[in-house]
């Protein structure tokens, strides 16, 4: 049993990683489109117009852009719900003790930098919108900067990575549920309650069809998205009553969750974070100077990626450690450990996901202001944490 957890976790770690080089490259695609003589391709691409009609009942009329961010991110959203379940109920957080580490490093990275950002931008209060941005971790990118330190970073350590990633987003969905929604269509949003009602008794008559709860899913989206909340939660909801056990005579073992979990991350990966990724990076630098990086907007989140990300979670854990009974990740130093923190301000996705609802109609200015906020404090934490966790590998190295 102990070396199929340990290898359901070693294919997470490394799927994650190699769909965290795919998302960079269409990051970088996206960037140099967008300021070539293509922008204007990619500009009418990105708001290529798209129309779901059910007759008079349903009629949904978006562009690209917002067909990616409210339907292709709610696959993505089940799937943070699907791993979060897994992990509650039967991995690295299904226990106080090794969940304590983890939960109280993913609160410190969440409020330190929100602390930072609102600091910055204290008396505006349009860009206070933007607290929550630089609060995310990019658990495919964090990942995938791991791996290619190889044997450098303790397994240890990808696990404590992985667990802060997967709370930061559980984290984020309950902000983007609170502080990030429309006005509120009350109609909708009982008829959302009555979808999730459905599947949670699924759940309890241990229905074990998954496309049956894709189904109630899909219109629990629809409701969720009319009525003003953000419709990537109706993921979350549906993953949640995904069951974790088939409890059917002869099917002992098997794991719905699980199984629907790993056919799903191909797909998230190399499909639905990618494209993300290009409709939402591409920003242009016609204009941009090196002040535009000193305003408060992009100046408060890369701060809070940047320092925030790594006092929160530093400090938060150096506590647990000496107060609170929690340990060090296994083979692992301080420095390594700081390393590790350092890459936690690695926020790209969900970093630009919450600038994209904060800033919901607010112009083109603060768009560009939160990418290039996310994309330097993204880059710069990265850079900073690989650098310390060579470091801290090579003084571990002399110290052995």
């Amino acid at each position: 049993m102990l070396k199929l957890i340990h290898r359901t976790i070693h294919q997470f770690i490394h799927s994650q990683s190699l769909g965290g080089v795919v998302l960079a490259l269409a990051a970088v695609v996206a960037m140099v489109v967008s300021n070539s003589g293509w922008s204007d391709v990619y500009q009418r691409f990105v708001q290529m117009p798209g129309e779901l009609c059910l007759g008079e009942w349903l009629v949904l009329s978006k562009p690209l852009l917002l067909w990616v961010n409210d339907l292709w991110m709610a696959v993505f959203f089940f799937l943070v719900g699907l791993e979060i379940k897994r992990e509650l109920l039967d991995g690295e957080l299904a226990s106080r003790s090794q969940a304590l580490l983890p939960a109280g490093a993913a609160l410190g990275g969440m409020v330190v930098p929100a602390l930072i950002y609102a600091a910055i931008n204290w008396g505006d209060p349009v860009a206070l919108r933007g607290w929550a941005i630089p609060a995310a971790t990019d658990i495919a990118f964090a990942l995938g900067i791991l791996i290619l330190l190889g044997n450098r970073v303790p397994v240890a350590l990808k696990i404590f990575l992985t667990a802060v990633a997967i709370i930061d987003d559980l984290g984020a969905i309950l902000v983007i549920a609170f502080f990030y929604t429309a006005q509120l269509s009350l109609p909708m949003l009982l008829a959302a309650a009555v979808g999730s009602l459905v599947l949670l008794v699924m759940n309890r008559l241990r229905v074990m069809a998954v496309g049956l709860y894709v189904v109630v899913g899909l219109v629990v989206w629809v409701c969720v998205l009319k009525s003003g909340i953000h419709a990537t939660l109706a993921g979350v909801v549906t993953a949640l009553a995904i069951p974790l056990l088939d409890s059917r005579p002869g099917h002992e073992g098997e794991s719905p969750l699980k199984n629907t979990e790993h056919a799903l991350h191909p797909w998230v990966a190399f499909a639905v974070l990618p494209m993300f990724a290009f409709v939402n990076a591409g920003v242009s630098l016609q204009g941009v100077t090196p002040t535009t990086l000193l305003q408060t907007v992009p100046l408060g989140i890369a701060a809070g990626l940047v320092f925030g990300k790594a006092i929160g979670v530093f400090g938060a854990s150096w506590l647990l450690i000496r107060f609170g009974g929690a340990a060090l990740p296994a083979q692992a130093s301080w420095a390594q450990f700081f390393g590790v923190c350092l890459l936690c301000g690695v926020g790209f996705t969900m970093s630009l996901f919450i600038g994209a609802l904060a800033f919901a109609g607010q112009g083109a200015l603060y768009e560009t202001q939160v990418k290039l906020g996310v994309l330097c404090g993204s880059l710069v934490a990265g850079l900073l944490g690989t650098a310390m966790l060579v470091r801290g590998s090579v003084l571990g190295g002399r110290n052995a």
